[in-house]
C-alpha cells in the first residue's frame, strides 16, 4: 500500500460501493420496510428535482431515477475520496479499512439524517434501521473495495519498477 491516493481506484470503489448501496436500499425497502422500491431514488432526485417528485405515489418514474442516480453516483465517488485518504494515507490493513468503512459509514448516515434535513426536511422520514445499515454497508464495501483494488494497483507498480528499473 501507498501512502497515494490511487484515483482510480476511489472512483471505483465509490461506484462499487454506491451501487451495493441503492440495491440494498431499494431491496429492503420493499421487502422488509413495507414500503415502494421506488421511494429511496424519488427521496434523492427530489434533491434536485424538488419536494413534488416525493411520493406517494412512489412509483417508477424515469427522469426521476436517472437524476437520482447521477446524484447519487457523483455523490459516491466524492464520498470515496476522504476515506480513500485515510487508507492511503495511514496504510490501514484490509481489516482496519472496512472498520474505517463501517466508522465512515455511520457518519454519512448521521450528516446525511440529522445534519442535511435543514435543507432536505423530507430525509427525516427516512432515519430507519434499513438506512443505517446500507450506509454501513456503503462504508464498508468503500473501505475494502478501495483497499483491495488500490493494494493490487501498487503491487502491480511496484511489479513493473522491478522488472524496469530506472537507469
Amino acid at each position: 500500500m501507498s501512502d497515494r491516493i490511487d484515483w482510480k481506484a476511489a472512483v471505483w470503489a465509490g461506484l462499487i460501493a454506491g451501487i451495493v448501496f441503492m440495491t440494498l436500499e431499494m431491496l429492503l425497502v420493499a421487502t422488509i420496510g413495507g414500503g415502494s422500491p421506488w421511494g429511496p431514488p424519488r427521496m434523492i432526485g427530489a434533491m434536485l428535482l424538488g419536494p413534488e417528485v416525493l411520493p406517494p405515489p412512489a412509483t417508477f418514474d424515469l427522469g426521476v431515477f436517472l437524476v437520482a442516480m447521477v446524484i447519487h453516483f457523483i455523490l459516491a465517488i466524492i464520498l470515496a475520496i476522504p476515506l480513500a485518504w485515510a487508507i492511503s494515507r495511514w496504510r490501514l490493513s484490509l481489516a482496519a479499512s472496512i472498520g474505517a468503512g463501517a466508522v465512515f459509514g455511520l457518519i454519512i448516515y448521521l450528516v446525511n439524517f440529522y445534519g442535511f434535513t435543514a435543507l432536505f426536511p423530507w430525509f427525516a422520514n427516512a432515519r430507519t434501521p434499513i438506512t443505517l445499515f446500507a450506509h454501513l454497508a456503503f462504508g464498508v464495501v468503500l473501505g475494502w473495495t478501495y483497499h483491495a483494488l488500490a493494494v493490487r494497483h501498487f503491487a502491480h507498480e511496484a511489479s513493473e519498477a522491478r522488472q524496469h528499473p530506472r537507469e
